[in-house]
Parts: structure tokens; sequence; C-alpha cells
């Protein structure tokens, strides 16, 4: 059984000790889904949404997020990022676009919180600003695709699993 870092022997939560660690680059890339109808994937197709760039305002709001990642979960570290990327993939014909962020730092801890809370945001947004076009939009499929650096190294997503439903 893996020991979680975040419970200590009393099974209390608490902050993991990070002060000896050494530290070492390391990058974490997550990304996930919004599907819409194709009308909104339409909007931001053409660049034609009445609240302006839907995907600028998103990659914005994905790089702040990414930021204020140790504010919003109690347990994370504030981590002094070195670089946040997030970029778009537009699918007309499946209607729907893919977020993908990137995290970067050289510290004690890594990033995937980070690029997760990212990608989360960036979709958020997508959603808040289409949402007058289509309320029925659907995201999914928020995963961690890669991290390196760290005492656990590096990890890649099974991309036979990105289809399956948990």
């Amino acid at each position: 059984m893996i020991d979680l870092t975040h419970f200590n022997e009393n099974n209390e939560a608490h902050m993991v000790d990070i002060g000896e660690k050494a530290p070492t680059q390391r990058v974490a890339r997550a990304c996930g889904y919004i599907n819409m109808s194709p009308d909104a994937v339409k909007y931001i197709a053409e660049g034609s949404a009445n609240k302006g760039d839907v995907l600028g305002i998103a990659r914005v709001a994905g790089i702040q997020a990414a930021k204020q990642t140790g504010f919003l979960i109690p347990l994370c570290h504030p981590v002094a990022l070195t670089h946040v990327r997030v970029d778009f993939n537009v699918d007309v014909q499946l209607a729907r676009v893919k977020a993908v962020v990137t995290a970067s730092t050289e510290g004690k801890t890594g990033v995937e919180m980070e690029a997760l809370t990212g990608v989360n945001i960036a979709l958020l947004t997508i959603y808040d600003m289409l949402k007058a076009v289509d309320k029925s939009m659907v995201i999914s499929q928020i995963h961690l695709e890669e991290k390196t650096g760290g005492k656990s190294g590096t990890f890649t997503f099974d991309n036979s699993l990105e289809n399956l439903n948990y």
C-alpha cells in the first residue's frame, strides 16, 4: 500500500515538508476537453463571439489559475512558476476544444496541480463565454499527460485510457 504524503502517522491531513528536498527542473502537462454544439464551436472557430476573443481570454484565465493553485487547493505549496503555456486545439468536426496547459518550475515540489488547475479554469472560461449559445457544454477527460522531474521521475499518461469513463 502506498503512503499518502498529505497524511501524518495519525492519519491527520498536513502540508508535506519539502524543506530538505533539492530543487530540480519540473514540468507538467495536463489536458482536457469541452464538447459543445456546432453553433458554439463556430463562434470560436470564426472568432465571432460578442464577448470577444474566447480562446485569448481562456488562455489568460488558465495562466492566472495556474499561478493561484497554492491558494485554491488547501495542501498545495505556492510554487514559483517559471513558465505557463496554454494551447487550444479547436475541432470543428467533433465540436470540441482541447485545452493543454504546461507548467514549469525549478523547485522542491511538482507542478502537476498547477497544470491541472490551469486546464480546468481555461475550460470553465470557455463555458462562461459561450453559455448564452450552449448551456449543455460538457467538460471532460481532464488528466495529467506527462510530468518530469522530482523524486518520482517521469510519468506519461497511457493514451489508450483517454476514452475510458472512470
